[in-house]
């Protein structure tokens, strides 16, 4: 009677236990089609899964022909499957182990298309994930990284101080000095004297020692023609002391005012008998008295011309002054002038301190962060 009872019981409760197990692994169709790939075509499925589900796939193509590969990937690169020339599978299992992705990857290698009926179906794990939504939607996502990098910065600076002696410009002064001033015939043409004259000048030498420097920073020329020349020079005298009247002028001549740079134009005559004038050096003005072509620094013909120079190459020496008188029987009576601005500089030792700031680097860590949007995957909802 006791050995009855528990058969019974027995009986029972494997009943119970198989009709559970029954329920809990009753797979839910997640898929059945048939798909159909072109020539060297590749399609891909996307499905979602629960933690704890298993996967049941299934494959055929329809006319027994191979497919190339088949490949189950968990998203995003994990392949938890494969198969290479495969014309049928019957049921492949895979065990989710987290929710996630699952990719279903179909290629055909071959020239002609391929028919495949494909089946995929889950079984959960428990009643809480049996209405699980397999399908996959798509959200962008903001990720962020950090970049760490080690990089020297300014951390400070050092100073250091030096005495030392410098040279210091105690007094620098200009001044006006004449270097010429002569009236000079030039004959007519026809003249048994010949027609040409010259006049020679030396500007004022630079003198360069320790602590005192003499130079000539500009000179310039005037040549004029008879008493119209001369009455323009005494306007331009009188507009020059009008200038300087107050000031502390160092320029007592129109043409030093020119050499100087306070004027840039001096008045001449309109009217009157006119004479050509240049300047060269002596090789040119002896090429120029004997009729022969010569080069030369500046030149002009009128009743008055002037000319104002400051390049130091043509600041030192010794030039000339070259007059010509193309009237046939009229000399002329030139009246030339040169006048220098001489520049003196005076200098003295003086103890100085120099301070030197030298930058101080240290090494320093840096994490920026970096935000990169990326599209993930979204399953369950």
């Amino acid at each position: 009677m006791t050995f009855k009872l528990l058969s019974r019981w027995t009986h029972i409760g494997l009943l119970f236990f198989v009709t559970t197990s029954f329920a809990q692994q009753a797979p839910i169709d997640v898929t059945e089609q048939t798909i159909k790939l072109g020539p060297m075509q590749e399609q891909e499925l996307q499905f979602g899964f629960a933690a704890g589900d298993k996967i049941l796939f299934q494959f055929k193509e329809i006319n027994d022909k191979e497919l190339k590969e088949i490949e189950i990937v968990e998203y995003p690169t994990t392949s938890k499957f494969s198969d290479y020339k495969t014309t049928q599978m019957d049921t492949k299992t895979i065990q989710v182990v987290k929710q996630g992705v699952y990719l279903f990857k179909f290629k055909n290698g071959a020239i002609l298309g391929r028919i495949c009926k494909i089946k995929i179906q889950r079984v959960p794990a428990s009643e809480a994930t049996v209405n699980f939504n397999t399908a996959v939607s798509w959200e962008d996502k903001q990720e962020t990284t950090y970049n760490t990098y080690t990089k020297e910065v300014l951390a400070g600076y050092d100073t250091t101080y030096t005495r030392k002696t410098k040279k210091v410009v105690v007094k620098s002064e200009q001044r006006e000095e004449l270097v010429f001033d002569k009236p000079q015939r030039v004959h007519s043409s026809a003249n048994t004297n010949g027609n040409k004259a010259s006049l020679s000048f030396t500007l004022p030498k630079n003198v360069i020692t320790p602590y005192k420097t003499t130079k000539v920073v500009s000179w310039a020329y005037w040549v004029g023609v008879g008493n119209e020349a001369n009455e323009a020079w005494k306007q331009n005298s009188k507009i020059i002391v009008s200038i300087a009247k107050g000031a502390a002028a160092y320029f007592t001549t129109p043409l030093g005012a020119l050499a100087a740079g306070v004027v840039t134009d001096l008045a001449i005559p309109k009217m009157g008998e006119d004479v050509y004038y240049a300047v060269a050096d002596k090789a040119n003005r002896d090429l120029f008295m004997a009729g022969q072509p010569h080069r030369v620094i500046d030149q002009g013909k009128g009743v008055a011309g002037f000319r104002k120079f400051s390049d130091p190459a043509l600041s030192q020496g010794a030039y000339y002054i070259l007059l010509s008188n193309d009237n046939l029987v009229q000399g002329v009576d030139a009246s030339v002038k040169v006048i220098a601005i001489v520049e003196t500089t005076t200098y003295e030792d003086k103890v100085i301190t120099e301070t030197t700031l030298t930058p101080r680097y240290e090494k320093k860590t840096f994490s920026e962060p970096v935000i990169k949007t990326v599209r993930m995957p979204v399953t369950g909802k």
